[in-house]
């Protein structure tokens, strides 16, 4: 079999394509959430929270704040380690949570964790307990009865009740069912997720591969780990090499397939957590882009704001725009629209129009 050899803009319209970020717009919001495989949850609402700016980046005005609580609510979507996911997928994420902390042998961290949780078994029996009588029930409203607190050097230490909920989340026990006021409400696991056969392990972490190569387009078999949702996908898909880049890349088979159809971009403002250019290192590889989420910076050292929105201009990334949505002002101002290329009067033109999409879907007008 000849090598597969891709030129950067074919790598860079795959990837685009994969995140239904082309043309024509989709317009089925669950199908879209089953194509991404997974939306990150974060709270941050300098303009919108990020998993509704995701969902608006594909679908635009075909989408409203809200219509994502709805699937959630529904339970046609549910919540697993920080990501929102089809609810039938749960089936791909029993045996894991079966088999938790994970295989043997098990890496010293894991055996830590569990001697931690067995030591505190009672805690996580109170738990279940109150939930099972009581849910939904935040962190705080749950007994902390652990005997041995938890360590940490982070933000978790001692805070015990929640490091058990995030690990009794990994065995399948409980579930996040919704918010309050920023925390997570929980209830038995068994009330939330959709009751379904487990998948074998290999099984089901090769279609989970699978289908994150599928949302990507193309990924590297090995990445840096990343929490709740992995940037890598293995040996899924064909092998191919991108023009200019070092290394072998994973390439999903139906993208391949679609290299001769003609391929017609957007202007899209994205989520700084949209898939696109969340693994930075592959953004920085196949974009060529210079970005970081600057909201923990100093405002001196910012340079382009503290929630700057990447702009996607049909297969480049090419700049940034610094807005915030000013609810109580009927406002999205917008502080500066950042050029990381010389922007043509057309490119100035389908920006605008997509902050004043922005703000309509927002329901304020633009200040700048």
């Amino acid at each position: 079999m000849s090598e597969i050899r891709l030129s950067s803009e074919e790598a860079r319209r795959i990837a685009v394509r994969a995140q239904l970020l082309d043309s024509p717009q989709p317009t089925d919001l669950l199908e879209v959430v089953r194509r991404l495989a997974a939306v990150q949850v974060d709270l941050t609402a300098a303009v919108a929270p990020s998993a509704d700016l995701v969902c608006w980046s594909r679908l635009g005005g075909a989408y409203a704040l809200g219509d994502l609580d709805d699937l959630f609510q529904e339970r046609t979507v549910v919540e697993l380690r920080g990501f929102l996911r089809p609810a039938e997928d749960i089936a791909l994420f029993r045996a894991q949570m079966a088999q938790w902390p994970g295989p043997e042998p098990l890496h010293d961290w894991q055996m830590d964790v569990a001697e931690w949780v067995s030591a505190n078994d009672d805690c996580r029996l109170d738990i279940l307990e109150q939930l099972e009588s009581e849910a939904p029930l935040s962190a705080r409203q749950l007994p902390d009865s652990c005997v041995v607190p938890w360590r940490s050097t982070g933000w978790t230490n001692n805070k015990n009740t929640q490091r058990m909920l995030d690990f009794m989340e990994a065995r399948g026990e409980v579930a996040v069912v919704s918010r309050e006021a920023r925390e997570r409400q929980w209830d038995l696991a068994s009330r939330v997720f959709p009751e379904t056969a487990a998948v074998s392990v290999d099984e089901a972490l090769a279609e989970r591969t699978s289908r994150r190569l599928a949302a990507l387009g193309l990924a590297r078999a090995k990445a840096v780990e990343a929490p709740g949702e992995p940037h890598d996908v293995g040996a899924a898909g064909e092998e191919a090499v991108v023009e200019g880049l070092r290394g072998a890349w994973r390439v999903d088979p139906e993208q391949l397939d679609r290299l001769g159809e003609p391929f017609v971009g957007r202007t899209v403002l994205l989520s700084p957590l949209d898939r696109l250019v969340f693994d930075r290192k592959r953004m920085t590889e196949l974009f060529e882009f210079d970005y970081q989420l600057e909201m923990y910076k100093p405002v001196a050292k910012r340079r382009w704001g503290y929630w700057a929105l990447p702009i996607l201009h049909e297969d480049r990334l090419v700049g940034k725009v610094d807005a915030t949505a000013d609810l109580p002002g009927g406002a999205l101002r917008v502080a500066a629209v950042h050029e990381d290329v010389p922007f043509s009067s057309g490119l100035h033109a389908a920006v605008d129009a997509q902050i004043g999409d922005l703000a309509e879907w927002l329901g304020l007008d633009v200040v700048r």
